[in-house]
C-alpha cells in the first residue's frame, strides 16, 4: 500500500512539476520582447503579448507566410498543371485541335506520358469545348477502356468495358460549363465543371489489328454537326521529342497561371486563389512577378517537391497498405472525385498526380474480374531505395489473377515517365515470351546488365538514377482481392 501511495505521490510531483515550467515558458514568453521561432528570432515593441511586431519582423513573417503557401500551392495545383502541359503538347507540339486524336503505341510516344502503361496503345485527345460547344464521342464496341476526365483529372464519364455501355459501344455528349444540349435518347451525358476536357482509351486486345479497328470506327465531332458525325481526325506525331512532366522552376507557376486563365475557378479553391494573389497570380490579370515574389515562388516550388517526393514514396495513408510484410503498396489511393467524408484528398491526389494521370472508376474497381490494380514500390526487400546502379530480381508467382495480363513496368524517379534506357524498353508481361521456372512462376530483373540466361525477362536500369515500378493486374481476379495471390519484394542480388 506504501509502495503504491508513493508511487502516485512521484506521478503528482512530476505533474506539478511540468505545470510549473509550462507555465513558467509561457510567462517568459509573454515578456520577451524577442522570440526564437522555426524561421528564426522575431522581435516586438514590448513584450510578445502586449506588443507589434517589428518591421523587419513583419516582412519576415509575411515573407514566410507567403513562401509556405507557394509550397502548398504547389501540391494542390499538380493535376492541373500535369493535364496543362499534355495540352499543350497535344496543341503545340504535335499541332493537333480540340477534339483531334494521337495515338501512343510505342516506346518514344508514350516516353513524355507519367507512368504510361508500355503495353497497351493509348488513343488521347484533349477538348476546348469553349472553342467547339459540347461534343460528342461515339465510342466503338471493342475491348477497350475509356473516359473522359476535367482539367482536374476528376472523371466524368467510363467509356468501353467499364462505362455503362460495357464494352458495346455508346454514344457520348461532353458538355461543358454553362453550355446546353439536348441529348438523343440511349446516349450518355457527361458535365465537366471546366471547359477543357481529358479524353481517351486504352486498346485491351493485343492483337494490334483489333486495336486499329477500334481506332478507324471511332467517331469525334462537335455536338453542333450532329447531323453530320465524323470519324476522328488523327495526328502523326512520329519521333516527336515531348514531356507532360509538370517542370520545375518557374516554369511551374506560368504554366499554372496559364491554365487558371482558361477554367473557371472551383468553388472548394477559392482559399488557393487567395493564396496565390500575394504571389502575383491571379484570374484575369497577367503574371508579372516582382524580384521578392520570384524568389518566394522559385523557393516554394522546389521545397513543394520534396514535399511532393515524401508524401508519394513513402505515403502515410493507411489506404495505400497491400500486404504486410512487402514494401508494394497501392499506388491509386484516390477516390475518384477527390472527396472523402468531410474533406477534399489533397494527400492522396498529390501522391498519385506527382507520378502519375488520369483518374476513372475503372481503376478503382473492387469487382473481380474487370478494371485495373496498379501496385507501385520504391524499395527493396530490405527497405533501401532501387537504385540504377543494382541489380534486382522479382519473383512473379504462379498463376497471377488476371482475366487480361499484368505487366511490370520500370520508371525514372526524376520524371516519372518510361526509364530512359539503351534498350528503349521499360516492361516485361505475360503477353511477352517470358523464361519461366519449373513451379510456373517467372523471375523478372532489373539491373544494368541481364542476368546470363535471362535477357528475355530484364530490364535495363541506368547507373547514377533511381527508379521505381508498377505492377499492373488487368482484369484483377478475387485471389488479388483475398490476397491468397502476393507478390513479393525486389530482391538485391550479388
Amino acid at each position: 500500500m506504501e509502495v503504491i501511495q508513493m508511487s502516485k505521490l512521484a506521478k503528482s510531483i512530476r505533474l506539478v512539476g511540468i505545470t510549473l515550467a509550462f507555465s513558467l515558458i509561457l510567462n517568459t514568453l509573454s515578456q520577451a520582447d524577442e522570440i526564437d521561432t522555426r524561421i528564426g528570432k522575431l522581435q516586438f515593441t514590448h513584450d510578445f503579448a502586449n506588443g507589434y511586431p517589428s518591421s523587419e519582423s513583419v516582412q519576415k513573417l509575411y515573407d514566410e507566410m507567403d513562401f509556405q503557401r507557394a509550397s502548398q500551392a504547389y501540391l494542390w495545383s499538380l493535376p492541373l498543371v500535369s493535364f496543362a502541359e499534355w495540352q499543350k503538347a497535344h496543341e503545340q507540339t504535335f499541332g493537333a485541335k480540340s477534339g483531334d486524336v494521337v495515338v501512343y503505341d510505342n516506346y518514344l510516344a508514350k516516353r513524355g506520358i507519367l507512368t504510361a502503361n508500355a503495353t497497351t496503345p493509348y488513343i488521347i485527345s484533349f477538348f476546348n469545348l469553349a472553342e467547339t460547344g459540347p461534343m460528342v464521342v461515339e465510342m466503338p464496341a471493342g475491348a477497350a477502356a475509356g473516359f473522359a476526365d476535367d482539367m482536374w483529372q476528376r472523371p466524368l464519364v467510363d467509356m468501353g468495358q467499364t462505362g455503362p455501355d460495357k464494352g458495346k459501344g455508346g454514344k457520348y455528349i461532353i458538355v461543358g460549363p454553362g453550355q446546353k444540349a439536348i441529348v438523343p435518347k440511349g446516349a450518355y451525358r457527361a458535365d465537366s465543371s471546366t471547359m477543357n476536357v481529358f479524353w481517351g482509351f486504352r486498346a485491351l486486345d493485343k492483337d494490334p489489328a483489333k486495336a486499329d479497328a477500334l481506332l478507324k470506327a471511332l467517331k469525334i465531332y462537335p455536338f453542333a454537326k450532329a447531323n453530320q458525325p465524323t470519324a476522328a481526325h488523327v495526328v502523326n506525331i512520329d519521333g516527336k521529342e515531348w514531356s507532360q512532366t509538370p517542370p520545375r522552376g518557374m516554369d511551374y507557376w506560368k504554366s499554372l497561371h496559364a491554365i487558371i486563365q482558361r477554367e473557371p475557378v472551383q468553388e472548394r479553391d477559392r482559399f488557393f486563389m487567395a493564396m496565390l494573389k500575394p504571389l502575383g497570380i491571379e484570374k484575369g490579370k497577367p503574371f508579372q512577378p516582382s524580384e521578392r515574389q520570384t524568389t518566394l515562388l522559385t523557393d516554394g516550388v522546389l521545397l513543394g517537391e520534396a514535399m511532393a517526393k515524401a508524401n508519394d514514396f513513402e505515403k502515410r495513408l493507411p489506404e495505400a497498405h497491400y500486404a504486410d510484410g512487402t514494401h508494394w503498396h497501392f499506388a491509386l489511393v484516390l477516390d475518384p472525385s477527390q472527396r472523402a467524408q468531410n474533406y477534399d484528398q489533397l494527400d492522396g491526389r498529390a501522391a498519385w498526380f506527382y507520378e502519375a494521370v488520369t483518374t476513372s472508376s475503372g481503376m478503382v474497381t473492387k469487382t473481380p474480374g474487370v478494371g485495373q490494380v496498379y501496385l507501385g514500390t520504391y524499395k527493396d526487400k530490405n527497405g533501401n531505395w532501387l537504385d540504377g546502379a543494382n541489380t534486382y530480381r522479382l519473383r512473379v508467382p504462379a498463376n497471377a489473377p488476371v482475366n487480361q495480363f499484368w505487366s511490370m513496368t520500370v520508371y525514372d524517379v526524376n520524371s516519372r515517365t518510361l526509364i530512359d534506357n539503351e534498350k528503349q524498353q521499360a516492361d516485361r508481361s505475360s503477353r511477352m515470351d517470358l523464361k519461366k521456372n519449373d513451379d510456373g512462376s517467372i523471375d523478372l530483373y532489373v539491373g544494368p546488365k541481364a542476368p546470363d540466361g535471362w535477357e528475355s525477362n530484364w530490364v535495363q536500369s541506368v547507373p547514377g538514377r533511381a527508379w521505381f515500378s508498377y505492377f499492373r493486374l488487368y482484369g484483377p481476379t478475387q485471389a488479388h482481392f483475398d490476397r491468397s495471390w502476393m507478390l513479393p519484394d525486389f530482391q538485391k542480388q550479388p
